[in-house]
């Protein structure tokens, strides 16, 4: 019987039998075997396959030692839980940041208390200019996701913290363009701080108050883990469908075309 789940994966990435089996170090026939014959692979290439797909081992392979062994790996990839946003130490967020050395991401609503910070915005600079891939998403003040998320926090001002936080990332964004801004019109259910194989997720429980009483997740990515993963595709396709933004675009969207703030 073939694996038809596997060639539905393979398809979704954009992959071959033999881009896969270059990437896993077997043949192309061992791969066309657990596709058409639906053999199933030795664990370690179950592992290697799914990490390359970017998916849970499960999803590929029926296994109920694989379904334990993910779920232990899953469960390894949360270092800490945190029951509210305002109990994270201080300076977790900026060491998480501090760290990252290809990748430091945000995405968020407005972040504003990140973007008041003087300490974020001279790590972001500092990263920056060595190489690191600065993304930052912040919601449009203007889409329904943003005024609904305001009407959730019983503050109806969301789109007024966006604004702010832009006018606060005007400069970095004029000193270094390369720094990525972009607003987002998603729903969000998580705002997730990244910077390479950590970060920080916070999950927007409706009736909770706001985003600071909502729980943390302190995650650490496992190979074949997968639960750090599922978060940084949602960084990865909300980016991908989110509006570039300029320093003069802040300008418009803020009123700001007549100063600095």
């Amino acid at each position: 019987m073939s694996n038809e789940r596997l060639r539905s994966a393979l398809l979704a990435r954009g992959m071959t039998v033999q881009s896969l089996a270059e990437a896993i170090h077997v043949i192309p026939k061992t791969v066309e075997r657990w596709i058409t014959q639906g053999k199933v692979p030795y664990r370690r290439h179950q592992y290697a396959t799914a990490a390359v797909l970017q998916v849970d081992v499960t999803t590929l392979w029926d296994d109920e030692r694989n379904a334990a062994s993910a779920s232990d790996l899953a469960k390894a990839e949360i270092a800490t839980v945190y029951p509210h946003r305002h109990v994270v130490p201080q300076g977790l967020w900026r060491e998480i940041y501090a760290r990252a050395e290809r990748t430091l991401d945000v995405l968020v609503y407005s972040g504003l208390f990140l973007s008041e910070d003087p300490a974020f915005h001279a790590l972001v600079r500092a990263k920056q200019e060595a190489g690191v891939q600065v993304r930052i998403l912040l919601g449009d003040p203007d889409c329904a996701a943003v005024r609904q998320r305001g009407v959730d926090e019983g503050h109806h001002i969301m789109d007024g913290k966006i604004r702010n936080a832009l006018v606060l990332y005007r400069p970095l964004i004029r000193s270094h363009p390369g720094v990525g801004l972009r607003l987002h019109d998603s729903t969000l259910y998580n705002s997730i701080y990244r910077a390479d194989d950590e970060m920080l997720v916070n999950p927007h429980v409706h009736g909770s108050g706001g985003a600071y009483m909502a729980p943390v997740f302190h995650l650490r990515r496992l190979a074949g883990g997968g639960l750090f993963d599922t978060y940084a595709h949602s960084v990865e396709h909300t980016w991908e469908n989110a509006r570039p933004m300029t320093e003069q675009d802040i300008a418009s969207i803020t009123g700001a075309n007549h100063g600095t703030h």
